[in-house]
């Protein structure tokens, strides 16, 4: 009788671990089934290469620029193919495709009862909010030099232009690790979301923001500039005397020294307070794709160092996708649309998912927003000009970031200030010298090419 029983003991204890690694599994198979399915070593759904063997991707018009399906078959045009690598990825692996990776689940139409059957309906569609069309056109205004240009609608969220530069076709691949020119550097990295840059004066606008919220009657104070002000026992220069400024003359004509006296007198912990709020240093997460934070690192700045991080240049970094929504939030009167790249999933016949317009946090306050905007209008109209922008209400800033000795890095961060035209850019040209003149023609280029986009839609 013991032994029956002692057996009988085992039986239940077995039973129980059995039932106890059955409920395990159900668990973790509704938690993480999808996880399972959709890895990238997959056989059931990733060809040997690790491409998801089903579906197509397409841009806002319905151009196919992707087709996953039994390996990757990208766009006719070469342009288009090299304009739209990064945001696709190409056949090795070295620049991943997140985009599609991220939906995955969606367009095999897996389930946790009928598994991938969906994929029998034809396979998944993955449309974007990018413009094929407009890629092009950004990569060839970039014309060989390394940099980003993006451009995204601040009241739906949409990026209509998310370039990166240098690219390359991927069904003709160069010699890549045999270059000894420098023209491929970093063809890898996708910089509109995995890069920072010294942002220069275009930083100027954080500087701007944090005055008009914190410095009573702000817009009417005036500064005298010489060319050069000393501060904390160091010299903070201009490329030349400006004379007596007003605050709206002192952004239009980039004044370092009214800029590097507006830091000191806000002060470290204001300047932190409103970087952080706005995001500097935050990373924003679009579609699966993470930006990489920037810096606006104070803790060990003098006087003369919060002078120069007020002005743009000391240890700066932004991201040029985080700082685009800081663009679209001032047009916006102080909050804009968090930006997306994916507008639908499809699965055969059954839609998977839309894309819906969500608002952004509140990045500054309303009177902050609409005097940048008065004021980066004026900009445009005074100091850059129209040429670039027919028929166009631009306000915008420049910058020309010192990053060496004899390097500069231009930048130019704006918006259009008009209801059929809500869009929001940011170009980038590495070693580019001055801000305005090398990349304002690139972003009258992108934004005519977006117009046109949205006038044929």
């Amino acid at each position: 009788m013991k032994s029956i029983a002692s057996r009988s003991y085992f039986a239940m204890a077995l039973s129980c671990i059995l039932l106890f690694g059955l409920l395990t599994f159900l668990v973790r198979y509704a938690l993480y089934a999808d996880r399972w399915v959709t890895f990238s070593g997959s056989p059931h759904v990733y060809t040997r290469e690790g491409t998801l063997d089903t579906g197509v991707v397409k841009d806002r018009s319905g151009n196919t620029i992707l087709s996953t399906a039994h390996g990757k078959t990208y766009a006719d045009n070469a342009l288009t193919r090299s304009a739209t690598l990064h945001l696709l990825g190409d056949r090795e692996g070295n620049i991943p495709g997140l985009v599609v990776r991220t939906y995955a689940q969606l367009l095999v139409g897996f389930d946790k009862l009928n598994g991938t059957s969906a994929m029998e309906e034809g396979g998944g569609e993955l449309d974007l909010t990018i413009s094929a069309p407009v890629q092009t056109i950004a990569l060839q205004a970039l014309d060989g030099r390394k940099g980003t240009v993006g451009v995204y609608n601040y009241k739906t969220g949409e990026i209509l232009c998310a370039v990166s530069a240098p690219t390359f076709d991927p069904d003709n691949v160069p010699d890549i690790a045999g270059d000894e020119t420098g023209q491929y550097d970093g063809a890898y990295v996708y910089r509109f979301f995995h890069t920072t840059y010294t942002p220069g004066s275009i930083f100027k606008l954080v500087t701007a923001c944090a005055a008009l919220e914190n410095l009573p009657d702000m817009e009417s104070w005036s500064f005298t500039c010489t060319g050069s002000t000393v501060i904390n026992g160091e010299t903070i220069t201009c490329p030349r005397a400006h004379g007596e400024l007003s605050f709206r003359e002192a952004l239009a004509r980039s004044c370092n020294c009214a800029f590097g006296e507006l830091s000191c007198t806000l002060g470290k912990r204001t300047m932190e307070s409103v970087a952080g709020r706005i995001g500097v240093e935050s990373s924003l997460s679009v579609d699966g794709l993470r930006t990489v934070p920037g810096q606006f690192d104070l803790s060990g700045a003098g006087d003369n160092d919060l002078a120069w991080a007020g002005i743009g240049q000391y240890t700066d970094l932004v991201n040029p996708c985080q700082y685009l929504t800081y663009m679209g939030a001032i047009a916006a009167g102080g909050a804009g649309a968090q930006p997306y790249l994916v507008s639908r999933a499809k699965c055969g016949t059954t839609v998977k998912y839309t894309a819906e317009a969500k608002q952004g946090p509140r990045l500054l306050s309303e009177d902050a927003a609409v005097a940048l905007q008065q004021m980066m209008a004026y900009n445009v109209e005074t100091i850059y000009g129209k040429d670039y922008f027919p028929d166009l209400t631009i306000c915008a800033k420049s910058g020309t970031a010192e990053v060496g000795s004899d390097s500069n890095t231009a930048t130019f961060a704006g918006f259009i200030l008009d209801e059929r035209y809500p869009l929001a850019f940011i170009v980038v040209v590495e070693e580019g010298g001055a801000g305005s003149s090398t990349c304002a023609p690139i972003a009258g280029a992108v934004l005519k090419g977006c117009v046109n986009v949205l006038d044929g839609e």
